[in-house]
């Protein structure tokens, strides 16, 4: 079909496809195709908030980087369902978004203050103990992030936060249950098994019983479908023998480089915040009264541990550290950078209340030489410049496949050479390239498999992309009675044994119910008697303590009787004896144990709540 459509594209095929273009155009008004574009740049609406496709695109990449760090760097990141992650990134967001809608609705805040000295303290972001301005950026940049981008992520996260743990915290458990729950989890049981395993050795399977299996069910013995195809490979690496650089673009990227070094300021301040009972003019006047306190002599540490509203940096004696320009707000930036070290500065206002500032250092940009950085540059530009060439050539390489009968023309016309598999089927081989879901899903596309054409262009990583087509199919072909034999026989009296097994065992367990048998009769094995077995005995499968433990109290001296068949075939009776409820209540440390661990899990409950509830109320539109 896409050939006859490559064939046929000036033909009659097209003119009647845009005839119908037409007609829906004119069916369904301009109104509807005019909505459609002014959501084109957004994956969602929350609340009529975008989430725009970009947001979406960093998020499903965050999401492949974490798994790549969960499972290392061999990790095969085509077994990822792109469908499935796109809703999963898609949700996050959203899911996102109405907390920070939440948070807005609660009033919850952070001061800029308290934000700032999150980013001056954090340790990803220091160098020997000290903020480093240089590594701040480079982490950010990393994330994705610029600098205000930064800071409107880390005061969202932090007023989520309080939201969250204002929901977790507030739920309470009483001592009635977490005795209650106690009770129930260290109770521990008296219990009888039996295990009637598979005997292969008491079935037989003769050959007319094979043949019987196997002509009823001929669509289980065929060959595997297989291909083997022809592939052009375009590596990035092989690209950078064609990449050079010379000292005007150096010296263009060193200057670009310097010029985004500047100086570090080591700031002290003491915080008066506006807000509350606190009105601007009163925090003025505390302000002003600092000041007049410093410069009347008292030390300027002692004065912001006594006063300052920040909590962070007054147990520093005010101390911010040192930092780069656009770190602080505009305001506080300003004022500081107009001081002299050491110098202090009037009253200044920001949008979180009063400062005075102090100067305590000055760091100038320490500017290396251009020979020094001239290795890293012609690095960090070649490594540019073949990043841009390699874009270009998938681009040629995209073309060139699509408009080419096979892959000769662009090996060509690219430098490339035309590589053949071996065999392989839909499952792919062990590893290499044709374990790849992407390759595989290529080569078996109905486009490459049953129309011939070249495949797109597949990146299997950022530094390897290819282009492939089938060069032979090897269609299913029935195996002859002959090949199979001994593996019908094999799967025959596996599933005979287990099914005399199970028959056997539920008989049993019958006639144990019934009264009919008693546990001293049932002596075709040994039963495995089990005293005090908690909920996660050792030496006895989960499957087993799990049916055990929702078996109903014997009453009397009339044990209870269950039966349960395990993943390897065997049939195992259940012979519940007694049912030994915790010795002791909890002490209080055990009582306060307790009742943190439930409370934990019912706040995690109602905020999982909440959120499910802000989903309900919320306008969501996807696109």
């Amino acid at each position: 079909m896409l050939q006859n459509i490559r064939d046929n594209s000036t033909g009659w095929i097209s003119k009647s496809i845009i005839g119908l273009i037409v007609m829906l155009f004119a069916f369904t008004g301009f109104d509807a195709i005019l909505g459609s574009t002014s959501n084109s740049n957004n994956a969602a609406k929350v609340n009529g908030e975008e989430i725009t496709l970009d947001a979406l695109a960093e998020a499903k990449n965050n999401q492949r980087r974490q798994l790549i760090q969960q499972f290392g760097q061999d990790f095969d990141t085509s077994l990822i369902d792109d469908k499935l992650l796109t809703e999963a990134a898609l949700q996050g967001l959203i899911a996102r978004a109405l907390l920070v809608q939440a948070a807005d609705d609660s009033d919850f805040a952070y001061s800029s203050a308290a934000i700032d000295q999150f980013m001056l303290l954090a340790p990803e972001f220091q160098t020997d103990g000290q903020f480093d301005a240089t590594r701040f950026d480079q982490v950010i940049r990393q994330m994705g992030y610029s600098r205000l981008q930064f800071r409107q992520m880390i005061e969202q996260e932090m007023r989520t936060s309080q939201l969250r743990a204002g929901i977790a915290g507030s739920a309470f458990v009483t001592e009635q249950e977490a005795q209650a729950f106690a009770r129930l989890e260290r109770q521990t049981r008296d219990f009888s098994m039996l295990t009637i395993a598979p005997d292969f050795n008491q079935v037989t399977v003769s050959t007319e019983d094979s043949q019987a299996y196997y002509d009823q069910h001929t669509a289980e013995f065929m060959t595997d479908e297989q291909v083997v195809v022809e592939y052009i490979e375009l590596q990035k690496s092989a690209l950078a023998e064609q990449v050079s650089v010379d000292d005007e673009q150096l010296q263009e990227l060193y200057q670009a480089e310097i010029a985004n070094l500047s100086e570090q300021r080591r700031a002290a301040h003491i915080l008066l915040e506006v807000g509350g009972d606190v009105s601007d003019e009163q925090a003025r006047a505390k302000a002003d009264e600092a000041l007049k306190r410093i410069n009347a002599g008292e030390d300027f540490a002692a004065v912001a541990t006594e006063l300052s509203d920040d909590v962070g940096s007054a147990q520093q004696g005010g101390d911010l550290g040192f930092a780069a320009p656009d770190v602080y707000e505009p305001e506080f930036e300003e004022v500081l950078y107009a001081l002299n070290k050491d110098e202090l500065s009037a009253p200044v206002r920001t949008e979180y209340g009063w400062h005075v500032i102090k100067l305590l250092d000055i760091r100038a940009a320490d500017i290396p030489s251009f020979d020094s950085l001239k290795a890293k540059l012609a690095q960090t530009l070649k490594a540019q410049e073949v990043e841009q060439r390699f874009v270009e050539i998938i681009k040629d390489l995209e073309g060139l496949a699509y408009e080419s009968a096979d892959l000769q023309q662009p090996a060509s016309e690219l430098g490339l050479t035309i590589q053949v598999s071996q065999a392989f089927g839909r499952e792919g081989s062990n590893d290499g390239l044709f374990a790849n879901r992407q390759v595989l899903a290529a080569a078996f596309s109905t486009e490459v498999l049953e129309e011939g054409a070249n495949s797109m262009a597949i990146e299997l990583d950022p530094e390897t992309t290819i282009v492939l087509r089938v060069k032979e199919h090897m269609r299913p072909q029935q195996i002859e009675f002959a090949q199979v034999s001994e593996q019908i026989q094999q799967q025959l009296t596996a599933q005979r044994a287990i099914e005399q097994a199970q028959t056997k065992g539920e008989a049993l367990l019958a006639s144990l119910q019934a009264g009919q048998t008693s546990v001293a009769q049932a002596q075709e094995a040994d039963w495995k008697t089990v005293e005090a077995a908690m909920r996660d005995q050792d030496g006895v499968e989960p499957q087993v303590l799990q049916k055990v433990f929702k078996m109903p109290k014997p009453q009397a001296n009339a044990a209870q009787f269950a039966g349960l068949s395990l993943g390897d075939g065997s049939y195992v009776v259940l012979r519940l004896k007694g049912v030994n409820d915790a010795p002791t209540p909890l002490n209080a440390e055990e009582l306060a144990q307790y009742k943190d661990i439930l409370a934990s899990r019912a706040g995690q409950v109602d905020f999982n709540a909440l959120q499910k509830q802000l989903e309900l109320d919320a306008k969501i539109e996807r696109f």
